[in-house]
């Protein structure tokens, strides 16, 4: 009651304007939520596109070393820190004729053979695994065109009479005592790399595997007694028999086609002498274009580390000073460097042969080490290289 004894009348307060504040705020927090996901979804789109190859990817194992499936069987290799995935087939769909005394020339019977005579004929599928993939297809349709036959792609019966394997799919390696004397860790950072005395092999399985141009975990599947990290002198083991066409002429020209990550070779008559699957820049604003022209030719060549191109990595930005990394097949550039007339620019192998075919680099063009090796033997200071869409 009010002092003089009347009734206070308390004033209702409408409830409207909490109601409308809190509507208000979860329409700003629902909007807000959405341009956070569409931001995402859009960084997303925008990152580099996802590397195609030979097969389906998938998840290795924690310790850092390579794991496939095989009709599914998980095996791990010996161990590196080059990581890599991929699916192959089981040893019974890739076994063949071994027998040379009694080997008679004839069409190839599964994908792996097929992949291996298109790789003697240097029409490269990339590492032998024995799956249909793109890199397979490419090299097919390569194979097709310069045989004048319809380009499909397929392994039909047309391209069968003509891929012929000539001699027997497999041969073996005895392992010496060189082979184990190159074997070193490979530094986990471009400082331990720079301490080396060469960027060499880390294991037996993937010395072998690059001697035949296969995919490491194809060599397990053809050796599967093998213990690959007990390997001693004179251990002996099954390999895919490659043995290229010898060169008997030099190129006239090269072309990289961007879109399919392929180089071709050809002659002055435009006849394909090889063709192999390439990396790419990762944004196309740092892939030339036009007609380039190879400057230098360099095999075994060292690397010179400049954190100005790498503004990515912490380790880069902490050194902030060149560094120099020895020759050796796991060298940034492989075992050749073929250098282009634009500077900066060059063609090169890796020490990720799997990972061929991928736009990933920061604009050179990288090949398998035996696929770079064996453009260096076709290739000669002066002849032109054109990069096509």
């Amino acid at each position: 009651m009010w002092p003089n004894g009347k009734y206070k009348v308390r004033k209702e307060t409408s409830l409207w304007p909490w109601v409308l504040f809190v509507l208000a705020l979860s329409a700003a927090v629902w909007f807000w939520r959405q341009k956070t996901g569409e931001a995402k979804v859009e960084k997303e789109k925008n990152q580099p596109p996802a590397a195609e190859t030979n097969a389906t990817p998938i998840s290795g194992t924690s310790s850092g070393r390579r794991s496939f499936t095989s009709a599914p069987v998980i095996v791990a290799t010996a161990q590196t820190n080059r990581p890599s995935a991929i699916t192959i087939p089981a040893p019974s769909e890739i076994a063949s004729d071994t027998n040379a005394a009694n080997f008679t020339a004839r069409s190839p019977q599964n994908v792996f053979e097929a992949q291996l005579a298109l790789a003697r004929r240097a029409i490269s599928p990339g590492s032998l695994d024995g799956v249909a993939g793109p890199k397979t297809r490419l090299a097919l349709m390569a194979f097709q065109q310069k045989e004048n036959l319809l380009v499909t792609g397929d392994l039909g019966a047309s391209t069968k009479s003509r891929l012929l394997l000539l001699r027997p799919p497999f041969t073996n390696y005895t392992v010496t005592r060189d082979d184990l004397a190159r074997l070193r860790p490979l530094g986990q950072t471009w400082l331990e790399k720079s301490q080396q005395d060469r960027l060499d092999y880390e294991t037996i399985l993937e010395l072998v595997a690059e001697k035949a141009q296969a995919h490491p975990n194809l060599i397990q599947h053809l050796n599967p007694a093998v213990d690959w990290t007990n390997i001693v002198v004179g251990t002996s083991v099954m390999i895919p028999s490659v043995e290229r066409t010898p060169i008997r002429e030099k190129a006239a020209v090269a072309r990289i086609h961007l879109e399919n990550r392929t180089l071709q070779v050809f002659d002055e008559n435009t006849n394909l002498l090889a063709h192999f699957p390439c990396s790419i820049a990762a944004f196309a604003e740092k892939r030339p274009a036009g007609e380039l022209h190879i400057a230098v030719i360099a095999p075994n060549p060292n690397y010179t580390f400049d954190p100005e191109n790498f503004p990515e990595s912490a380790e880069a930005r902490e050194l902030n000073r060149k560094l120099i990394l020895p020759p050796g097949p796991n060298n940034p550039v492989g075992t050749v460097w073929i250098g282009l007339d634009k500077p900066g620019y060059g063609i090169h192998g890796t020490p990720r042969p799997e990972q061929v075919g991928r736009a990933e680099s920061h604009g050179c063009f990288r090949l398998a080490n035996w696929n770079a090796e064996y453009f260096s033997q076709l290739a000669w200071v002066g002849m032109p290289v054109y990069v096509e869409p």
